[in-house]
């Protein structure tokens, strides 16, 4: 039982997105949206990394990176797909600017809307979590040496900065949780981990098994944002804040990103597939955070989180195949009717004609 158990570790990972859930198993990807009516949309894809096609983009470190790069772009893409799911973009009435970026870029609108909003969202994250806590910490010490005639330590100041970066991340997630948009999108944040936790025990998939798990997991996105910022604590120790000027500290920080993000990367890794009582204690900073980007999901949402499950695992979950296959003849059949009813009512303009 216990091997069974470990089979199934890391097997399947998943997003929370509006009104849903997407999960990824492989090169499997499912999302599944529950609309207003109350049914529930799925929308399959394949999704075959980079790393699969390049050995060398799959060593250790390096694929922490590709593999952040990857999830950035395939986030945004399935937020744009659930949206339209749910019809958002078909509800909103467009101002004059965005018809006209309609006109000009049709199609690849979309595209560069989420190009420059990743731009932007590195940018954002470069001035909050590199160039505030750096310029904060210089502007610390330069107090200490106006008014205490003493300087602090290099590893001090390091510390400083790294808690300041953890109160910032901190901070900005306590306050979008109070939105109520972003709360729900937090319960089915839950629901993906519940759904996940029962699969990974071996139980039958159901909405109710389901509920009796943890919402917390190891290898949450949140945790990984809490390992690399404690990480980089610790990677970036040798800076001497003393006598390195303030550029060649920022570039250095900005320098080591890839590799911080990579030995995170490798310790979520290894903590998702060797649950013991040394990464329980590792991981608690992260499974800590998700207390507030998780929430308790009812029934419904954890319906949703399972049907994402199966449809990203078709293998284990043969059945989902032949309700696609149903979903597929019902939707060619309406396909047909829409065709011949056009068709008829051309007919008759002309014969009107």
């Amino acid at each position: 039982m216990k091997k069974e158990q470990n089979c199934r570790l890391g097997k399947v990972g998943g997003q929370a997105v509006l009104e849903g859930v997407m999960m990824k198993s492989g090169d499997n990807v499912a999302l599944a949206v529950r609309k207003d009516d109350g049914t529930v949309e799925v929308k399959n894809s394949t999704h075959v990394s980079v790393r699969k096609k390049n050995k060398l983009l799959n060593l250790p470190l390096i694929r922490g990176c590709v593999n952040m790069v990857e999830t950035l772009i395939l986030s945004m893409g399935t937020l744009e797909d659930s949206a339209n799911m749910l019809g958002i973009d078909e509800t909103e009435d467009e101002t004059k600017f965005e018809k006209w970026l309609r006109r000009k870029f049709g199609d690849k609108l979309m595209s560069l809307v989420l190009g420059i909003g990743m731009v932007l969202g590195v940018l954002l994250s470069v001035g909050l979590f590199v160039l505030l806590p750096n310029f904060a910490v210089m502007g610390i010490n330069a107090l200490c040496k106006y008014f205490g005639n003493f300087t602090l330590p290099s590893l001090a100041q390091n510390a400083i900065s790294g808690v300041i970066r953890i109160a910032i991340f901190v901070s900005y997630i306590l306050l979008v949780s109070l939105m109520k948009d972003i709360r729900r999108t937090f319960e089915y944040h839950g629901a993906e981990h519940k759904s996940i936790a029962c699969y990974e025990a071996g139980e039958e998939l159901t909405a109710e098994n389901a509920k009796k798990y943890t919402r917390f997991h190891p290898r949450c996105g949140t945790s990984f944002i809490i390992v690399v910022l404690i990480i980089s604590v610790v990677a970036t120790s040798f800076i001497n804040w003393n006598t390195w000027p303030w550029f060649a500290i920022i570039l250095t920080k900005l320098a080591m990103i890839p590799v911080i993000v990579g030995i995170s990367f490798e310790f979520l890794i290894w903590a998702g597939k060797h649950p013991n009582a040394v990464t329980k204690v590792l991981s608690a900073p992260g499974l800590w955070m998700q207390r507030a980007t998780t929430k308790e999901p009812d029934l419904e949402q954890l319906e949703v989180a399972i049907i994402a499950l199966k449809n990203a695992m078709p293998d284990q979950f043969p059945e989902v195949l032949e309700k696609n296959d149903e979903s597929n003849v019902e939707a060619e059949a309406e396909t047909e009717a829409e065709a011949e009813t056009e068709d008829a009512e051309t007919c008759a303009a002309e014969d009107q004609k």
